[in-house]
């Protein structure tokens, strides 16, 4: 397995995310790593990014599974949660087009996910 810490920040650095969205885009999210057959780890985020830990075998490709969490995710949420829409609707579009991904194996695994896990939930 291979491991990589992925970021995907919101349109515009926007602060649009509370508590109850990232719960719901984790939810999301661990649905399409399953579909993958990739194991998301760990997750959390802020207002305006999110973090991501996942471990996937060599098989998949890293590309089409950031394409399809941040699709995937950007659809389901601004379908359910109409009050988003202000914050993307010249770009029609919540996630910026870029993401980070860094791979994982200098670090301890464990020292990632406190790092993850250190991020400030927003309200």
């Amino acid at each position: 397995m291979l491991h990589a810490h992925l970021v995907f920040v919101t349109k515009y650095r926007h602060k649009v995310f509370s508590t109850r969205h990232l719960s719901r885009m984790q939810e999301v999210m661990e649905e399409v790593c399953a579909d993958f057959g990739v194991q998301l780890a760990e997750f959390n985020g802020e207002a305006d990014h999110v973090h991501l830990l996942v471990n996937f075998p060599p098989t998949v490709q890293l590309s089409k599974l950031v394409n399809s969490l941040k699709g995937v995710s950007s659809r389901l949420l601004r379908k359910e949660f109409p009050e988003l829409e202000k914050h993307y609707w010249r770009a029609r579009r919540l996630w910026a087009g870029s993401y980070f991904a860094g791979s994982v194996g200098g670090a301890p695994l464990s020292v990632l996910r406190q790092y993850i896990e250190s991020q400030e939930r927003p309200a």
